[in-house]
């Protein structure tokens, strides 16, 4: 047989021309661009990209603002009548008009406000504490404590507030702290739902095994552990708590059952307004639209808070 010459194959030579060195930026591009964020520090980011949001915040808290300096910025009292004013449309002296017993209404408006806001707020208060104690102690326990802490809720959410409110006059008689106990009584539940359903998910987590395992006692993993992780979700529905405590004072002051005269409310300023609703629509327009705007931006707050919230927009 005969040798086959088999040809070689050249060898390749290198050089380093036939290179091209990479760039700076593209040897970083595994880099870490976006700076390292809290939980809390890029919700607050996320919320000042909402427009709406950080309005509705300005508008409260000009509401705010003008529920402490509205009242001192005219020269009458909230109670002062003028009987030769009675019932005087909006001018240059009276901005909001005056109603049939003479009292300006631009003050009663801005004193109504710190009524207003006082109810809802104390009341949210209190709700929001009992909720986060009672849904908390309810979805760490379970079991049949779990069972009888939320027919107790269920119970209570059977009877119409407005029964709790007839009941409570009767008792205590009628006045602010009759209002904020009668929301208080049945506003809670909700957050207490919230609060457990949240729970029964996070003390599964391993931070809370191993607090236990440590030797935790139940309060502390309570306050410790689970309540601050569902701090979200208590955030946000608290935000929907506060006008629903507004519309609700202004319903009991619109049926008779809310602060008695002289003291002035959104509720009770609407109610009154109403009368005078074919003759002089502007005493009930202002109350009305001061509520209706605190009510749109507790809302509109509450949407933008649920998103910036929500870790899984994160983007």
């Amino acid at each position: 047989m005969s040798d086959v010459n088999v040809k070689q194959p050249e060898k390749l030579s290198l050089s380093k021309d036939m290179f091209e060195i990479v760039g700076k930026d593209e040897m970083n591009y595994d880099k870490i661009v976006r700076p390292s964020l809290t939980y809390w520090a890029d919700a607050w980011r996320r919320l000042k990209e909402n427009k709406l949001a950080i309005m509705s915040i300005v508008i409260l808290v000009i509401v705010v603002a003008m529920a402490f300096i509205g009242p001192h910025l005219r020269p009458w009292t909230y109670d002062y009548q003028d009987f030769s004013v009675i019932n005087k449309g909006p001018d240059s002296e009276h901005w909001f008009g005056t109603d049939d017993l003479g009292r300006d209404l631009f003050v009663r408006c801005w004193q109504g406000a710190k009524i207003s806001l006082f109810i809802a707020l104390i009341s949210t208060i209190i709700n929001v504490t009992i909720g986060i104690i009672y849904g908390g102690i309810s979805g760490y326990l379970g079991g049949k404590t779990d069972m009888i802490m939320m027919r107790i809720v269920e119970i209570i959410y059977s009877i119409p507030e407005l029964l709790w409110v007839i009941l409570l006059m009767v008792v205590i008689g009628q006045g602010l702290g009759t209002i904020i106990l009668a929301i208080s009584i049945t506003g809670w539940g909700g957050m207490a739902r919230i609060v457990r359903g949240q729970i029964l998910q996070i003390k599964q987590m391993e931070y809370v095994l191993a607090a236990k395992t440590l030797g935790a006692d139940t309060s502390r993993i309570i306050t410790k552990h689970l309540v601050p992780n569902t701090m979200g979700p208590i955030i946000i529905n608290l935000t929907f708590q506060v006008p629903g405590a507004i519309f609700t004072e202004a319903m009991l002051s619109y049926i008779g059952l809310g602060l008695p005269e002289p003291i002035a409310s959104w509720g009770t300023l609407a109610q009154r307004g109403t009368r005078m609703l074919l003759i002089h629509p502007y005493q009930l327009l202002f109350p009305a639209l001061l509520i209706s705007i605190t009510m749109l931006a507790f809302n509109i707050l509450g949407d933008g808070l649920r998103d910036s919230l929500d870790p899984r927009l994160r983007k």
